[in-house]
């Protein structure tokens, strides 16, 4: 299984970027990666200082796909996010919308916590579930370079607890060899991510890397053990909502067999919705696996 140690930390999706690693389709990684205040926590007394560089979440990266092309589609398989430390790490300093109602003389804030039984704790008295996901992770456009701060078609800054062990996410290619990046690992992470971090930690991922040659996605897909699911970023959020159920809709179609007027009036009554970063308007829309095969299976589920 091959290893990419942890290197130089990427703050951009640069299809120009020199590779960390070049893998063929079905190849299993073991991914090193640093958390998202760039080490810069390790303490209750040290500070994430984003008046300076990095302003945003690194990652590892680029892993070119041997074989990948645009108009591709780049299948991750989460295996296993292992926290390297033993210990995760956040902080409240960054109120932004809330300032309304709560002020801004917010604290920093900073939590060391423990990780150890499956647990992470928080104090004293509160502990909880260790659900390692991965915030950000994508492929690089063919145009331009966006940072790790926003979401997009590519992927990115998604924030999606569904990126966890045990997901598949499915991401567009735009370039030659995908050049994809990961990084932003969580111990756990609450929907919304409301001060702007999760329990942040680094950490080491297990992924599988493969092709599904010729099948053009719109933007970020997954499948869980339990249900599938499209993401969409944007504001309003309102918009990013319709325009994700419109997405799985048409996946329904597509790729299960459904009739969209009978899949849009399913999700009316058993759609669920999953919200990164509240404030980049990021949100999923799902639907359990276990309603598809009511339609007729087609290509490309």
């Amino acid at each position: 299984m091959k290893r990419i140690p942890l290197g130089p930390l990427m703050y951009e999706f640069d299809r120009k970027a020199a590779p960390r690693a070049r893998v063929t389709p079905g190849e299993t990684l073991v991914v090193e990666m640093e958390d998202a205040f760039a080490g810069q926590i390790r303490t209750p007394a040290d500070r994430r200082d984003k008046s300076k560089m990095p302003y945003s979440n690194p990652m590892t990266g680029p892993i070119v796909v041997e074989g990948a092309e645009r108009g591709d589609t780049l299948a991750v398989r989460i295996h296993q996010i292992r926290p390297t430390l033993g210990r995760c790490f956040t902080r409240t300093s960054d109120p932004r919308m809330l300032s309304e109602w709560l002020g801004t003389e917010c604290p920093h804030g900073t939590r060391v916590c423990e990780i150890r039984d499956g647990w992470i704790h928080w104090s004293e008295t509160i502990r909880l579930p260790y659900q390692p996901m991965l915030g950000c992770l994508g492929t690089s456009p063919d145009w331009g370079v966006p940072t790790t701060g926003p979401a997009g078609p590519h992927g990115g800054n998604m924030d999606i607890i569904e990126t966890a062990p045990g997901s598949v996410v499915y991401l567009p290619v735009f370039v030659p060899g995908a050049y994809f990046y990961l990084g932003d690992a969580h111990a756990a992470m609450g929907h919304g991510e409301l001060s702007a971090a999760g329990l942040e930690m680094p950490a080491e991922t297990i992924i599988t890397l493969d092709l599904i040659k010729g099948q053009s996605i719109p933007g970020p897909r997954m499948v869980t053990p339990e249900e599938i699911l499209t993401v969409v970023s944007g504001s309003p959020m309102e918009r990013a909502l319709a325009q994700a159920f419109a997405q799985l809709i048409l996946w329904m179609e597509s790729g299960y067999g459904w009739d969209r007027w009978q899949a849009y009036d399913l999700l009316t009554h058993t759609a669920r919705i999953s919200i990164g970063y509240y404030a980049m308007g990021t949100v999923a829309v799902k639907v359990a696996r276990r309603y598809l095969g009511e339609g007729t299976p087609a290509a490309g589920r």
